[in-house]
């Protein structure tokens, strides 16, 4: 089992004095990733319901510091050796994807091939309002952003033609060092998402489900490998929790999980510190 943390660029690990304690005690304990979270503003007073949380809300209060994911990741690069870099998630219809794919291939580049691009449609529609972007064209966006950006990673220059990008062929360099190109996680925690998974992505992440309803999202998700004529087991799933002790690891691990993420058991650094230190010891060493 591989181990992340998320939220990793949010609230106090926006600023660096915590965040480069979080990366570069992860690095040292075995923590494989760092999933780094993504809104560009937050509408205030939104309206729209957060899905990860009971109230509708999300975590603290609403200029409550965002890093940019990209950024922060590449500080983050900097810092550390061997852990790997993960947006977790950007809103990917949100960006145009010739920047998304110049930006995670440099990232993907300076970090010696450490880069992971986790990407969702996005909850918050207001966000969208602000950029212009059609809310209701976000899953389609993302698919074919993903085709795009993939297009362009190519080794040679392609021209693309979408419903809603297009150009000649190009150059978009620097590649990224891993080959076809980064990763791309599909994040989502409903079937459609499962199914996008399938579709476009190398990994798929239900932040949202736990034991209970990962199994059958997993399980749409090798349906639709079967009609695109995939093998699931390509397909790397990430989860999360809140805790993670030895027996949950092992009970993921029975439907398919590959990979853990948490979010930063502490919020200065010593704390920081010490509880990685801890679950290096009694999780990591032990599964």
């Amino acid at each position: 089992m591989k181990f992340g943390l998320f939220f990793a660029n949010a609230g106090p690990f926006a600023v660096p004095e915590t965040f480069e304690a979080l990366v570069r005690t992860a690095d040292e304990v075995g923590i494989e990733s760092i999933w780094a979270v993504e809104h560009v503003v937050v509408p205030v007073g939104y309206e729209s319901q957060y899905p990860y949380s009971k109230d509708g809300r999300m975590p603290g209060p609403e200029n409550s510091p965002i890093a940019d994911p990209l950024i922060a990741l590449s500080y983050a690069a900097a810092l550390t050796q061997n852990l790997r870099l993960a947006t977790g998630v950007i809103i990917l219809p949100q960006r145009h994807p010739t920047y998304v794919a110049k930006e995670v291939a440099t990232l993907d580049l300076l970090s010696r091939g450490r880069a992971i691009l986790g990407v969702g449609i996005g909850w918050l529609r207001e966000e969208f309002d602000v950029l212009g972007v059609p809310f209701r064209e976000r899953a389609a966006r993302t698919e074919e952003s993903v085709r795009a950006i993939r297009s362009l990673w190519s080794d040679a220059a392609e021209g693309f033609d979408g419903d809603f990008y297009r150009w000649k062929p190009v150059e978009s360099n620097p590649k990224p060092i891993q080959k076809p190109g980064v990763p791309i996680v599909v994040g989502g925690h409903v079937e459609g998402a499962a199914r996008r998974a399938a579709r476009v992505g190398d990994g798929f992440f239900p932040a949202l489900g736990g034991l209970a309803k990962i199994p059958g999202l997993i399980q749409a998700m090798s349906d639709e490998c079967g009609k695109v004529g995939r093998d699931p087991a390509e397909i790397e799933v990430t989860a999360a929790e809140a805790q993670v002790e030895p027996d949950l690891v092992r009970r993921y691990q029975e439907i398919g999980v590959s990979r853990l993420v948490m979010p930063p058991p502490a919020f200065d650094p010593e704390g920081i510190k010490r509880t990685l230190s801890e679950f290096a010891e009694k999780v990591i060493a032990k599964t």
